[in-house]
């Protein structure tokens, strides 16, 4: 393999084909757009207010320009529409169409909307319309799969637009005229091949530029093809090309003129280009760069960029504007595509090709994780074993890499469950991408994405039999759950991750399992309950001699019985584990015990009592060096103080509150402390 670091700032900048053509043509179908905004709809015409956005949908074959169409349309009028301008894809590029719930999310990311993971698609989708109300906004939904998707997604607002891109008519969206795109006129369509052909060559033969165009049919997908072939060859003639086409359709050759064109294109290229090129319709989203080519052909990543580069200069791959060397496969070439490598490669090259793609993508998100351990000896060597293409020579070249390969990640992990026969790779996979986003994007900033990793874990751990890594994903997805307020839904996941715990006999996903079902009832005001489960799963703990873990579920049990008022067995419970965090010397644990007690006792009626044990703890604050905690204790104190009849030494423990943390004291919370859950349960697969 060649030695190329994984460098966004210093990779070999992607060579560019010619700068993509000025928009041709079409002046008549964005007049009728145009005209087809103000148009009085039938709600007008009947005396109603609009009630949901116009849309206008621009209809033609894949390769027909209409996405240019649609986004030439929508910078001459977004200047209507002052709240600005939102993009959403519907379709992948093989044709998968994107959940609507996916769709809704990402909008509302774009509106800088929060967007719970593991929310309902209809509770996205309506915030959305909500978020929309009032708003004059262009939203463009580009290339659709069906009515279902656009209609899911209008917004409830007259004063938006909706752009539809779509194959053909969205049936049963009311009071939609789609404008359909054929082919483009001839003056365009040369113009187009002047700018890849060059100006020379199409004025000293404008009838075999003609010529050529009638035989693409005005196609815009098979004019680039046509004008990358001349590109590549500034010896050839326009004639030469178009007597190639001529000659296929003489010998009757099947299928369109995109196709006819691809053929000869294709048929041109290297053989390594040409494998390249046909298994690149396994790229993930679509989407590829050097290692995804590399892996797939099992080239080096150099040699694989290169192809690239040629593909796209040819029009072939589409440039992808980014930081990184990234390429985008047309949709209208995906299934011809697909196609090839069905004929050419056997079953058993093709899942082969798959699986180095994987295997390639589960090495660099280690080495995107690893490098943001630089005190962990461990990963260091690690880091350090790996080749150098696999490593990034930055934490921020590492953050920026994850970020822009996202979408082709995570459409990695769905691909790779959906398989079937890939799972051992996939469940690594899926690992990694989990401990990537936790290290550089935070749990709770990719809590949309790792929501929907966790789900497919959990859905090849049902398929394969697993139930200790079904355990793991049901205790994250629960946690997901209970962190954006689906508290029961949490509950049934931990319930359901207890039993899977049980079945695999693995002790440590039974006891937290257990733990977050306490912490769920607590949640839901069922104290008894609570204070049940935090006692089962301390009694497992006592079991397996783990004191720390022990201490700190007599103090999760103590807060349970607080609640319930039953402050005897909350105070037995605070003081086991003020014995606890005692015995293992932690004296941070042992002054918010203590603060507790104090705070327990006050409850009960017994102020003295409180006091004393508020003192001891201010003294175990001191020794923790916890300034806020102390500070606290000292309001705590004054107010007992306060009770008891005594302001001026009230007084003195306010002032000394203040000198501690400045003019503004923090607040004490009347509520017991609770402590947060488990951190998070790694996969069974999981790799160090």
């Amino acid at each position: 393999m060649t030695d190329q670091a994984v460098d966004p700032d210093g990779a070999e900048p992607a060579a560019h084909p010619a700068a993509e053509p000025r928009f041709l043509g079409r002046a008549r179908e964005l007049k009728e757009l145009r005209a087809d905004i103000e148009r009085a709809g039938l709600d007008t015409l009947s005396g109603r207010k609009a009630p949901r956005a116009r849309v206008l949908l621009i209809a033609g074959r894949p390769g027909s320009g209409r996405t240019r169409v649609a986004e030439e349309l929508v910078r001459q009028v977004a200047g209507r529409y002052p709240d600005g301008v939102l993009r959403a894809r519907l379709s992948e590029p093989g044709g998968t169409a994107v959940p609507v719930e996916q769709t809704a999310r990402d909008l509302l990311a774009a509106l800088d909307l929060p967007a719970p993971a593991g929310a309902a698609e209809d509770d996205l989708t309506a915030a959305l319309r909500t978020a929309l109300t009032g708003r004059r906004t262009l939203l463009l939904l580009d290339d659709a799969a069906g009515a279902e998707q656009v209609d899911a997604l209008l917004p409830d607002a007259p004063e938006c637009l909706v752009v539809a891109v779509s194959k053909g008519p969205l049936t049963g969206i009311a009071d939609v005229r789609p404008c359909t795109l054929g082919g483009l006129d001839t003056k365009s369509a040369v113009e187009l091949l002047t700018g890849y052909a060059g100006a020379v060559r199409v004025t000293v033969d404008p009838r075999s530029a003609e010529s050529l165009v009638e035989a693409c049919q005005g196609h815009p997908a098979a004019l680039v093809l046509a004008g990358g072939w001349l590109a590549a060859r500034p010896q050839a003639a326009v004639s030469d090309l178009t007597k190639r086409l001529h000659t296929e359709s003489e010998e009757g050759a099947d299928g369109t003129p995109l196709s006819r064109m691809f053929r000869l294109v294709y048929d041109q290229l290297p053989g390594p280009a040409a494998r390249i090129l046909r298994l690149l319709c396994l790229a993930p989203a679509g989407l590829a760069d050097p290692h995804t080519a590399s892996a797939l052909a099992g080239c080096s990543v150099d040699a694989a960029h290169a192809v690239l580069v040629d593909l796209a200069a040819v029009g072939l791959l589409r440039v992808v504007d980014s930081p990184l060397p990234q390429y985008e496969v047309p949709g209208c070439l995906h299934p011809l595509l697909r196609a090839l490598a069905e004929s050419q490669e056997r079953p058993a090259e093709l899942q082969l090709a798959r699986a180095r793609m994987l295997e390639r993508t589960v090495r660099l998100l280690q080495s995107c994780r690893a490098i943001t351990e630089t005190d962990n000896p461990q990963a260091r060597e690690k880091l350090s074993g790996m080749p150098r293409v696999l490593r990034f020579p930055t934490p921020r070249a590492a953050a920026d890499w994850l970020r822009i390969r996202r979408p082709a990640l995570l459409a990695s992990a769905r691909l790779a469950v959906a398989d079937g026969e890939l799972d051992t790779l996939a469940r690594r996979l899926m690992s990694q991408l989990v401990r990537a986003l936790a290290a550089h994007v935070g749990t709770q900033a990719a809590a949309p994405d790792l929501y929907g990793v966790h789900s497919l874990v959990l859905d090849v751990a049902e398929r394969r039999g697993l139930p200790r890594e079904r355990a793991a994903a049901l205790l994250n997805l629960g946690d997901l759950d209970a962190q954006t307020g689906r508290t029961r839904e949490a509950l049934a996941r931990y319930r359901a991750a207890l039993d899977a715990g049980r079945e695999a006999n693995d002790p440590y996903a039974t006891g937290r399992a257990m733990e977050s079902v306490g912490g769920a009832y607590q949640e839901l005001g069922d104290y008894d309950r609570a204070a049940d489960w935090f006692g089962r799963a301390l009694a497992d703990r006592l079991a397996r001699g783990e004191g720390p873990e022990s201490a700190r579920l007599y103090g999760r049990s103590a807060t349970a019985h607080t609640y319930a008022g039953r402050y005897g067995e909350a105070l037995r419970n605070w003081r086991a584990a003020l014995a606890g965090y005692r015995r293992g010397g932690d004296v941070a644990a042992s002054a918010r015990a203590l603060s507790e007690i104090a705070r327990v006792q006050e409850y009960a009626g017994r102020p003295e009592e409180s006091l004393r044990t508020c003192q001891e703890a201010v003294e175990w604050a001191r020794r923790a060096e916890d300034a806020r905690l102390q500070a606290a204790l000292q309001l705590r104190l004054a107010d007992t103080l306060d009770r008891l009849g005594d302001p001026a030494a009230a007084r003195l423990h306010r002032a000394a509150a203040e000198r501690m943390l400045g003019e503004e004291p923090p607040e004490v919370d009347a509520r017991p402390e609770q402590d947060a859950n488990a951190c998070e349960i790694r996969s069974a697969s999981s790799e160090d």
